[in-house]
């Protein structure tokens, strides 16, 4: 017993990193239109004093090899991380707390930070859901800038829930930031999502069939069109069912008719599928990404970390 509490303790305290399998018994890696290279479960307790705990999204500077993960409780973790055929490297490293420009904290409902991306010089900006913004923030976690919004979700009044606001964030080479809220705007077809431009553009698409769809997390893919993660959850008793769709942005589908999409990837918990929360994405090299589950600060729920191809 004595050295069995010698091995389990430094686990307890510090956690651990260590490989998972979330796909159905009788399935391969290879998924529809992905390929799932390797699968990761993270069990941290603190990094620098904070709970590692509630992943909303991921930003990652190749050149750095510095993996960001966020929060939203207003916790950037980063970490030393290296993706090949397997993801090599995945080392915690520091976490920094978001403030104001003036060094104080935010108050509760401002600090929801639940988007991530960086843009054309590698500078993180996050995105809140709370009171809906998108900021730039230094390495020291200090608001440098605040970025316009489309009117349209630029207040809680426009919201279909004032908890469901800018929920996802990329950024584009051509047309700026691009962000979605978590369901449609009040005004909005329930069943038809929009990707917003910080430049004006508007996309729109049809969320997926499963029940209470919503978008989590958006990235910009090689060639310049859209991936986009959803996740449908509507109850215990109800499959929790994720999707990995691609948009295409081209300009007949700005703002007069639907985009195309193409269906990339379903993951169903009710097919065999051990799926969690995903709410987080990130391009790490060429068609490859990681997507990440918050595990809402729940003893029964984990941060698992997914990285693919896309085919």
């Amino acid at each position: 017993m004595r050295y069995l509490l010698l091995i389990l303790t430094p686990w307890l305290l510090y956690g651990a990193i260590y490989s998972t399998d979330i796909t159905p018994y009788s399935a391969q890696n290879d998924c529809m239109g992905i390929e799932i290279l390797d699968q990761k479960k993270i069990h941290l307790n603190t990094i620098n004093g904070y709970k590692f705990r509630e992943i909303s999204d991921l930003a990652y500077n190749k050149n750095k090899h510095i993996l960001y993960m966020v929060s939203d409780e207003g916790i950037v973790f980063t970490f030393d991380a290296k993706f090949e055929d397997k993801i090599t490297t995945l080392t915690p490293q520091k976490a920094i707390k978001l403030v104001k420009k003036d060094g104080k904290d935010f108050r509760s409902y401002r600090r929801d930070s639940e988007g991530a991306t960086l843009d054309n010089r590698n500078r993180l900006l996050i995105s809140f859901e709370g009171r809906p913004k998108v900021a730039r923030f230094g390495k020291d976690g200090r608001l440098q800038t605040r970025y316009k919004i489309p009117y349209k979700i630029s207040k809680i009044d426009f919201l279909r829930h004032k908890n469901k606001g800018i929920e996802a964030l990329a950024y584009h080479k051509r047309y700026g930031l691009i962000m979605a809220t978590e369901y449609p705007i009040k005004k909005d077809n329930k069943k038809i999502q929009t990707l917003y431009s910080s430049k004006g553009h508007e996309w729109k698409f049809k969320a997926s069939s499963a029940k209470n769809s919503a978008v989590t997390a958006i990235e910009v893919m090689d060639d310049g069109n859209i991936l986009v993660l959803e996740r449908a959850f509507s109850g215990l008793f109800e499959p929790l069912v994720i999707t990995l769709k691609k948009i295409y942005i081209d300009k007949k589908c700005h703002k007069k008719r639907l985009c195309k999409d193409e269906l990339l990837a379903t993951m169903d918990n009710s097919k065999g599928w051990s799926v969690d929360n995903f709410e987080g994405l990130a391009k790490v090299d060429k068609d490859r990404y990681i997507m990440i589950s918050d595990d809402g600060d729940n003893f029964y729920q984990d941060t698992i970390l997914l990285y693919f191809r896309v085919k």
